[in-house]
């Protein structure tokens, strides 16, 4: 049994309410200083949950084109001059067996494509000329803005379908004249953006390009759709398949790396914001503690009083460490809430899914809880080495 002279034990309900008493008492200095807490907490949730939302949408856009589609170009060959493809490659990749679809273009190097018959030659504005397989819309998953696709007949004849760039700056045209001809506007196509070198591009038929524009028939690009499981097996084997005599000369490429290289750098601004938002959290640390510091240095009668009455050094110290964390804890609340709100609110802007990690709302407060008791141990130590005639004489 206790000693009727030892001091009475500090409940948890006790230690709140004294921790609430202590922030109460002085209520605007207590908002200011968790202010700077919910700043910092703020910041940090809206960069996570901002660069989430972005990854998510950027997932759910490569979901919708999918991620297995796999690039055929021609390299160089051992003599440093540019090589070409065999006429055969498309239906020797088609043969490999988790291909889903393959599909090609070739560029017509002395076609270029204008306006009106009266342009100067040299004004090309950096347009391409392509034929195209009829296949290349559902293995690029392009699709189209107006009009139509080429099919089986168009194919053949002076028809031509615009990228979303090329139509842009050709303008609202009903045909376009290329090598003394006008072949008449089909289509236009949406950005494509695995194959973004289709959009500054003019399309026309395999067939139609080989007869009108003296297409020599190589691809030069091969579109390739694998199972998703055997993607990188497949990727494995294309060059060989594709040119069994040197396969050296073959590239093989996959366009939804460029959309990984775009995330990694998203994550590296991320991690810039982040540190960022650290400092707005120590700053908001250090308000804390100076609170909790002059908190200390006005309230020695009080801190003198209790240690008359028997309250020890732990209880004291207990005491002001609960104020800190209360203090820390309440900003860490409101900073959470205002991260996520301004998440959705972006989010909903930019047409994203609003995406907060459960780990950033969770750490948020965990942060507070830290940075809590940090800055309120030296306030809290210091209050407990007063004694009690000390306290109530500076007083």
């Amino acid at each position: 049994m206790a000693s009727p002279l030892s001091p009475a034990r500090l409940r948890g309900s006790d230690v709140l309410r004294l921790g609430g008493t202590g922030l109460r008492a002085r209520p605007l200095r207590a908002v200011l200083s968790a202010l700077g807490i919910a700043i910092g907490i703020a910041a940090m949730t809206a960069v996570v949950g901002i660069s989430s939302s972005s990854q998510a949408d950027l997932d759910r856009a490569l979901a919708a084109l999918g991620t297995n589609m796999l690039t055929v170009t021609p390299g160089q060959t051992m003599m440093g001059k540019s090589a070409t493809l065999p006429d055969t490659s498309v239906s020797m990749i088609r043969r490999i067996a988790p291909v889903l679809s393959a599909t090609a273009t070739g560029a017509v190097d002395d076609a270029h494509v204008y306006r009106t018959d009266k342009i100067p030659e040299g004004q090309t504005g950096g347009l391409a000329v392509m034929a195209a397989e009829l296949g290349l819309l559902r293995t690029v998953g392009a699709s189209l803005a107006g009009g139509t696709w080429l099919n089986a007949a168009t194919a053949r004849y002076p028809a031509v379908v615009l990228g979303w760039d090329a139509a842009r700056r050709l303008g609202n045209v009903p045909a376009v004249y290329m090598l003394g001809r006008w072949w008449t506007v089909v289509g236009v196509l949406n950005r494509v953006p695995l194959a973004p070198e289709l959009d500054s591009a003019a399309l026309v038929g395999w067939q139609a390009a080989s007869a009108y524009l003296g297409f020599d028939g190589h691809p030069t690009t091969v579109y390739t759709r694998a199972v998703d499981a055997q993607v990188e097996a497949v990727r494995a084997v294309l060059g060989p398949t594709a040119n069994p005599s040197n396969p050296n000369e073959v590239k093989v490429s996959r366009p939804s790396d460029a959309l990984a290289a775009q995330r990694a750098t998203n994550a590296t601004f991320t991690a810039l914001l982040l540190g960022l938002g650290g400092v707005a959290l120590l700053v908001g640390g250090i308000g804390v503690a100076n609170t909790m510091v002059i908190s200390v240095l006005e309230r020695r009668a009080e801190i003198g009083l209790r240690r008359s009455l028997g309250a020890t050094k732990g209880q004291v110290r207990t005491q002001f460490v609960a104020e800190s964390l209360l203090l820390s804890l309440l900003g860490g609340a409101v900073g959470v809430l205002l991260g996520y709100i301004v998440t959705g609110f972006y989010s909903t802007t930019q047409s994203w899914p609003t995406v907060v990690p459960l780990w950033a709302l969770v750490g948020g407060v965990a942060a507070t809880v830290v940075i809590g008791a940090i800055a309120g141990l030296y306030p809290a130590i210091r209050a407990a080495r007063l004694a009690p005639t000390e306290a109530l004489a500076a007083a």
